[in-house]
């Protein structure tokens, strides 16, 4: 893996890891599942190595829990 994929990889997890911190602390309730979706989606993104992906669902999911 390329330093840069590395990073971008590093990005991903910190990103992950600052949702889903976030979506731990959200009251029950629509907003919380609609963020999971996303989340959920996020996850199946990074697994496929796809990052951008990744990112814009992340960026849902945070956006889901306002």
């Amino acid at each position: 893996m390329s330093e840069e994929n590395q990073t971008q990889e590093n990005q991903t997890v910190k990103h992950m890891a600052s949702v889903k911190a976030a979506w731990d602390k959200a009251p029950e309730g629509p907003k919380k599942a609609e963020a999971l979706k996303h989340y959920q989606a996020a996850e199946k993104a990074h697994e496929a190595e796809n990052d951008e992906e990744a990112h814009n669902e992340l960026k849902q999911a945070s956006r889901a829990l306002v």
